[in-house]
């Protein structure tokens, strides 16, 4: 499982430095995709799979899903963590999520979410509000 916030950033070859404590899980592989509201999404090799095999699922169902399943698959690279723990991230996925210097890698159980910094904070606010308010909210200890 990940979990945690770590700040990051971008070096001039537009790598970026994964969490120590995220690199044992992603030793033998990962992918990185694009995500749902402008992230990249980190996967571990068994979860790709998983996330892999719904959306062939979905691009069977109608058009958008042929459409979101095509842009997926293109928009996914293999990586391996190099021993500083350094991943390149292509300039096609740094456009897709806004990448600049700044960037928030955050643990989100099943996949690891990359973020441009200042949208990350634009989100966590969102987050922040919703989890205080917590009325529409289950399954969260509350």
């Amino acid at each position: 499982m990940f979990l945690g916030e770590y700040q990051h950033s971008l070096d001039a070859k537009g790598r970026v430095i994964l969490p120590a404590k995220f690199r044992d899980q992603l030793a033998d592989g990962a992918y990185i995709t694009k995500g749902r509201d402008g992230c990249l999404f980190v996967y571990t090799a068994e979860e790709f799979e998983n996330v892999a095999a719904d959306v062939q699922e979905q691009s069977k169902l109608n058009a958008a899903g042929r459409e979101a399943a095509r842009t997926f698959a293109a928009g996914t690279i293999d990586i391996t963590p190099d021993k500083q723990g350094r991943v390149a991230i292509p300039q096609n996925l740094r456009d897709y999520a806004g990448l600049q210097q700044g960037v928030t890698v955050a643990g989100v159980f099943s996949r690891i979410e990359i973020w441009d910094s200042a949208k990350w904070r634009e989100r966590e606010a969102r987050g922040d509000a919703a989890l205080s308010d917590g009325e529409d909210l289950q399954g969260f200890g509350m």
